[in-house]
């Protein structure tokens, strides 16, 4: 369920108008709803209780501070895997207690400004970052707490692109050396072993896999703690795909995923994380565009718009398909018509959809890309030289600008002449 729905002919963003907002800040820009936001969060955190839990928010997945900041003031913590997304989540106000550090490659100035401004632990992805880590927090004088990422070699049946959990991804150690390292680990100065980590892929459809990987999690959870380890902590990852089409598509629920958890993990008696993006963020966003042209062309026609795949790089990356509403509600039975809705980008993979059953549009109408507020602005650039567009958040009967969209005279001043010219 969003909160984006038709109202009287319109299609709002709650209590608001998205064309309201499309003649205020002008288009293409990102919406984002807060009360889909709430909603989608308290879904999962109700959903592992009573387990002792923590719903960490993929920062990767939408990173705009103001996100953030209402997510942290519900409760959440932050999965981050950069510096980057790290300052961000301080920014937004969230202690460094609630947020967990993930990615392959830390580097040791990472780890250091983590350790400096507090960190709820790391996850640890292989030997050398175990090492390199261990060398900043014992200079430091600091003690790092870590889970090691154990690959489980389970197939998420997911898009090649976002798939993380086989013995060839490039993510976590192998589970047949995990206690040989987790005794490494126990021995090297400044670390803490405080758990496990275990994330298979994106977008899965399916809560198979995930019982898999996690049944593999609890027989390892008893075979460290006959080790001596103390686990205290495991950390699932996310993954818990999100509908995309309004046809048959129905992933799992969250209550669903949460009652496979308490029944394979449950009686471990660990405090359990969780780190989903795209579950809390995806439907919690949409990407209005405005027609500049419809072209007939030969045996078929385009729809090309102002937003391109700079602005929305999924269906050009992974194939991905967003449904494309109009901002007026089309009257009962109105004709649809195959056409192909494209961007302005120079590049034939700038292309949204492919022969897409549409309603009659033309220049100057406006549409909407549903369930784009994960992975939409966080992966967008200036390509093309097209500056990046401004995101906006809906509270009921309120919105405002959380990012603006720079000027032209602002992106340029970015770039210098050396001395010699």
């Amino acid at each position: 369920m969003d909160h984006f729905l038709y109202r009287d002919g319109e299609l709002h963003a709650e209590d608001v108008v998205l064309r309201d907002i499309a003649a205020a800040v002008g288009t293409p820009f990102y919406c984002y709803s807060t009360a889909t936001l709430t909603r989608h969060y308290q879904l999962f955190t109700d959903a592992l209780s009573p387990l002792r839990h923590l719903v960490c928010f993929a920062v990767k997945a939408n990173s705009n501070i103001a996100v953030l900041k209402h997510l942290g003031d519900l409760g959440a913590g932050m999965d981050v895997v950069s510096v980057g997304e790290y300052l961000r989540a301080r920014a937004a106000g969230v202690p460094g207690e609630r947020i967990v550090f993930s990615g392959v490659g830390k580097t040791r100035e990472e780890m250091r400004i983590a350790l400096e401004g507090g960190i709820r632990q790391f996850n640890v992805e292989s030997e050398p970052e175990l090492e390199a880590l261990s060398e900043v927090a014992a200079g430091m004088g600091a003690t790092a707490p870590i889970a090691l990422r154990v690959n489980p070699d389970v197939d998420a049946r997911t898009h090649e692109k976002i798939a993380t959990g086989r013995k060839e991804d490039k993510f976590g150690v192998p589970i047949a050396r995990a206690s040989e390292i987790y005794a490494r680990a126990a021995a090297l100065p400044g670390l803490q072993v405080v758990g496990i980590d275990m994330h298979i892929g994106s977008q899965l459809t399916d809560l198979a896999p995930f019982e898999a990987a996690y049944t593999r999690m609890a027989d390892l959870t008893r075979a460290l703690r006959a080790e001596g380890h103390r686990i205290e902590r495991l950390d699932l990852g996310g993954g818990l795909g999100i509908p995309y089409t309004r046809s048959n598509e129905a992933p799992p629920l969250p209550t669903d995923y949460g009652a496979m958890v308490k029944r394979v993990l449950g009686d471990l008696d660990c405090e359990v994380e969780i780190e989903p993006g795209r579950l809390i963020a995806g439907n919690a966003g949409v990407l209005v565009a405005q027609v500049i042209y419809r072209k007939e062309g030969e045996g078929r026609d385009f729809l090309i718009l102002d937003a391109a795949m700079n602005d929305l790089i999924r269906p050009a990356m992974y194939g991905a398909h967003h449904d494309i509403v109009p901002l007026i509600e089309p009257e009962a039975g109105a004709p649809l018509a195959p056409v192909d809705i494209v961007g302005p980008v120079c590049e034939t993979g700038d292309t949204f959809a492919r022969q897409r059953p549409m309603p009659p549009l033309a220049a100057g109408d406006l549409v909407a890309f549903r369930s784009a507020g994960a992975y939409g602005a966080v992966m967008s650039s200036e390509y093309n030289s097209r500056p990046l567009i401004p995101e906006v958040l809906v509270c009921g009967d309120h919105f405002a600008v959380i990012r603006a969209r720079p000027t032209f005279d602002e992106m340029l001043a970015r770039d210098t002449f050396p001395a010699w010219m």
